[in-house]
């Protein structure tokens, strides 16, 4: 199975063209965000759109085939933030530095495995929020 064009145009309007991960606006980057697979196809994950969202390269990259991974504050397994079955307000907060806290186990443990705040990204959310292009919201 395969993408299509109409699947990838759905989850780019139906995201606001916001990465689902990191709230990040794809404005007039020169590169696309990704598709993402929530599930990858390695672990039984489909081509199906509720197993599908937008995802800004870094996101995508570093989420790579994960699903799960250990909360950074109890230590225990727990599934990544699922942008398909979950709210992200109920997951994330985002901090006058332009960092991300992660207000559950799934946020936490996205936020440390996405690399969400590292220094570079947390550079360019902060100057996207001075402009006021961050955080992207759906429309």
């Amino acid at each position: 199975m395969s993408i299509t064009a109409e699947q990838r145009q759905l989850i780019r309007e139906s995201a606001g063209y916001c990465c689902e991960y990191c709230r990040v606006t794809q404005g007039d980057r020169f590169s696309r965000f990704q598709i993402d697979h929530i599930v990858p196809i390695k672990h039984g994950g489909s081509d199906d759109i509720e197993n599908l969202c937008l995802a800004c390269l870094k996101c995508n990259s570093f989420k790579g085939p994960n699903v799960a991974a250990l909360d950074p504050v109890t230590g225990e397994a727990t599934k990544l933030y699922n942008p398909r079955q979950q709210q992200w307000d109920d997951h994330f907060q985002v901090n006058p530095d332009a960092t991300l806290t992660g207000t559950s186990p799934e946020g936490r443990a996205t936020i440390i495995v996405l690399r969400i705040n590292d220094v570079s990204r947390v550079k360019q959310r902060r100057v996207a929020m001075v402009l006021g292009e961050y955080p992207c919201e759906k429309a």
